[in-house]
């Protein structure tokens, strides 16, 4: 109800003497002010109790004293905006009176005159006193929920703050994203591709960006993932095929069988619970190749944690990319462009007890003879290892049989059974080692998913026997290690990396190498040699003999690190994505590559929330990264859920009240910009919902009392 109308219902009980007030407006401004053909003063004629009469640049009111005082502050508000250069409308009249007509302080001219964005001469601008409130809590919580009917500027509003941040660099991206499936409707029913079928739904998204950037500005940043806009199913779409393996606490498994409250390994080594799993359908797949030979399968939006040179340099976080953004842009000169993270501690697989010394197997794998169809025995040139192994096994005595051999009897007693099983033999059957052979050894499953002592000291064992350190000048010192076994090659790498370090591995081929030399004898190679070469992060000592060692400590570990190879598109395959609780998002997969699924340095806009399932709010909330922001929109009187599902806005904020920085902004009619109906569109169907919602309680009240 207008000031005018308020007037006219209740004059009959007004007593106060009327007053006059004359306003003298600056020239330059009158056409502003009163509007073309004076529309803005009759607009303000309608609104205000006081009557307004103009002549020349002259103003007179006269009225009661509260409605003179009342149409004073409007004009001199309104005379603020005309000055600021803004085009003063009958729609900015309207929404000047009805702010001063509130009960908040706030001065109209301060709203209407607050710019968020400006491109070829049109400023977008909060018009309401509550859409100042909402911009305002953009700015200040990092989740905002804009609750209010259509028309009301909820997404328009949101995104121009999104593409302001972006212009700003307050932040990297800007993703747009909304429910695809409204009113009814299933997109496997409608004509056309995929795209053909969700781009409608997305049309006012795309309507709204183009308003506010360069139309030619647009492809270049969505083709860069700068700008995503996607359906809302899609920002899970960081995906992975079914068949990838992701390290859990008992080892790899596909992707593709994990299910919510499994545990997968994070970047801390831990395991973090999987909070959520959902199924893509059929994506685009690439292959992502680092350095050092790993690789893994992921979708082109699928995100990765890098880093670049510079980021190192300046001590700044790591930046989160999509597989698509990193092709044919991964060289910086002649450097690698993009470094992955690695592990930031060593897995922790659960420890369990295992039938040999962990090093006395890695001593045996490596210069060990373990047919068992003779006593076993021990090839070193280093006393210290036999004394050693010696030592961490018991029942066993390493006996001496030539400057390099020894043989590891059982102790025995005098009287004792001479069949009993020689404690060596008896933990290589169990292990399924008795019988290999230097091609065919390997590290059994128990000591490769075991606690981290258990896994470094067989390293270490592999590395006093059959490997050593490497310098060279101005380097830091390296690990080469060499088997003839493809498995053992294998196992080796797995406990590297295992343990936060990398492994590069190369091959000398046997055929057409140049035969060895024993006692003077050539001996042709019969197996292919793997050569690797290993980096362990510092605190993580790959040696205990003592000579190796000393070398070690004296030239220093380096640091390990891992870069991105290449990224080569591998067809299209059926994908998933999970969600898992690690507080950095960021869990194993193959090869013990992190990757993970959540936005960082990113301004998240959901439209349309009010048509999102609780589990679908709940998804896209957790998906918030560091340096992120997320302005949620929806109007709850408009769901179009299937079977009366609760809608997951409804849910979010009823959930999440009161958590601070997070805030819930409520928008009314009388904050509808587009055409003066809609609000009144708005506020008929308000009040027709509120009486049916009042005949039904009246109804059912009426069917519980007896009829006369």
């Amino acid at each position: 109800m207008t000031p005018r109308e308020t007037n006219a219902a209740s004059s009959s009980v007004r007593s106060s003497n009327p007053v006059r007030s004359n306003i003298n407006v600056p020239p330059d401004l009158v056409v502003g002010l009163l509007g073309s053909a004076d529309e803005n003063l009759r607009a303000l004629e309608g609104l205000l109790t006081a009557d307004v009469h103009a002549r020349g640049n002259a103003l007179t009111l006269s009225g009661e004293p509260a409605d003179v005082a009342l149409a004073e502050r409007a004009l001199t508000e309104l005379m603020a905006v005309v000055s600021s250069g803004q085009t003063l409308t009958p729609d900015a009249v309207r929404h000047t009176v009805s702010m001063l007509m509130g009960s908040g302080s706030e001065s109209p001219a301060d709203v209407l005159t607050l710019d968020i964005l400006s491109r070829r001469g049109k400023t977008i601008r909060p018009k309401t006193l509550n859409q100042k409130h909402y911009v305002d809590a953009i700015d200040k919580h990092t989740i905002v929920f804009g609750i209010g009917p259509a028309g009301t500027g909820k997404t328009y509003l949101a995104m121009a703050k999104a593409v302001s941040a972006l212009q700003s660099k307050q932040v990297s991206r800007i993703i747009l994203t909304r429910p695809a499936v409204e009113a009814g409707e299933r997109l496997g029913f409608l004509p056309g591709t995929l795209s053909e079928k969700i781009d409608p739904y997305l049309r006012p998204l795309y309507d709204a960006l183009h308003d506010m950037m360069d139309a030619e500005l647009i492809p270049k940043l969505m083709s860069t993932g700068v700008i995503e806009v996607a359906p809302l199913a899609y920002m899970r779409g960081r995906a992975q095929p079914l068949s990838t393996r992701v390290l859990t606490p008992t080892g790899y498994r596909p992707i593709g069988d994990l299910r919510v409250g499994d545990f997968v390994i994070g970047s801390d080594g831990r395991p973090t619970k999987v909070q959520g799993v959902y199924p893509q359908g059929f994506k685009d797949i690439y292959r992502v190749t680092t350095q050092d030979g790993s690789s893994t399968l992921a979708s082109g939006d699928h995100l990765w944690s890098v880093y670049t040179r510079s980021d190192r340099r300046r001590g700044k976080p790591a930046r989160v990319l999509e597989t698509k953004e990193m092709i044919g842009n991964l060289r910086a000169a002649h450097y690698h462009r993009y470094e992955l993270p690695l592990l930031n501690a060593p897995v922790e697989f659960p420890a369990h007890s295992v039938p040999l010394d962990p090093y006395a197997l890695g001593l045996l794998l490596g210069d060990g003879c373990i047919t068992c169809t003779t006593t076993p025995s021990f090839a070193t040139t280093d006393p210290e290892l036999a004394a050693e192994f010696e030592r961490v096994v018991p029942g066993i005595v390493v006996r001496r049989k030539s400057d390099v051999d020894y043989v590891l009897n059982r102790v025995t007693t005098p009287g004792e059974v001479i069949t009993q099983v020689n404690p060596v033999t008896g933990a290589l059957r169990r292990l399924g080692l008795a019988g290999t052979r230097s091609s065919d050894k390997f590290v059994p499953k128990d000591y490769l998913l075991n606690s981290a002592d258990v896994r470094l000291a067989v390293l270490q064992g592999l590395l006093d026997t059959d490997g050593g350190p490497v310098t060279q000048t101005g380097r830091s010192c390296r690990i080469q290690y060499t088997t003839v076994s493809d498995q053992l090659r294998d196992d080796v790498v797995f406990l590297v990396q295992s343990l936060g370090g990398v492994a590069y591995s190369r091959t000398r081929v046997a055929e057409g190498r140049k035969p060895g030399l024993a006692r003077g004898r050539e001996i042709p190679y019969r197996h292919d040699a793997h050569v690797v070469d290993i980096r362990l992060p510092g605190g993580v000592v790959p040696f205990r003999l003592a000579r190796k060692a000393a070398k070690y400590d004296e030239c220093g570990g380096g640091q390990p690190k891992r870069y991105v190879e290449s990224i080569e598109q591998a067809g299209t395959e059926e994908a998933v994505c999970i969600r898992v609780a690690a507080a950095d998002s960021l869990y194993v997969t193959e090869d013990f590559l992190l990757t993970h699924n959540t936005l960082n340095d990113a301004f998240v806009v959901l439209d349309e929330a009010q048509n999102t399932t609780a589990e679908q709010m709940k998804m896209f909330l957790t998906r918030l990264g560091f340096g992120s922001k997320i302005v949620v929109t929806g109007d709850t009187t408009q769901i179009d859920l299937p079977g009366g599902a609760r809608s997951g806005l409804r849910a979010a904020v009823d959930i999440l009240d009161g958590i601070s920085d997070i805030h819930i902004a409520e928008l009314t009619s009388a904050d509808v910009v587009r055409h003066r109906l809609v609000a009144e569109i708005v506020d008929a169907y308000a009040r027709h919902e509120d009486s049916g919602a009042l005949n039904r309680s009246q109804r059912r009240a009426n069917a519980g009392r007896p009829r006369r």
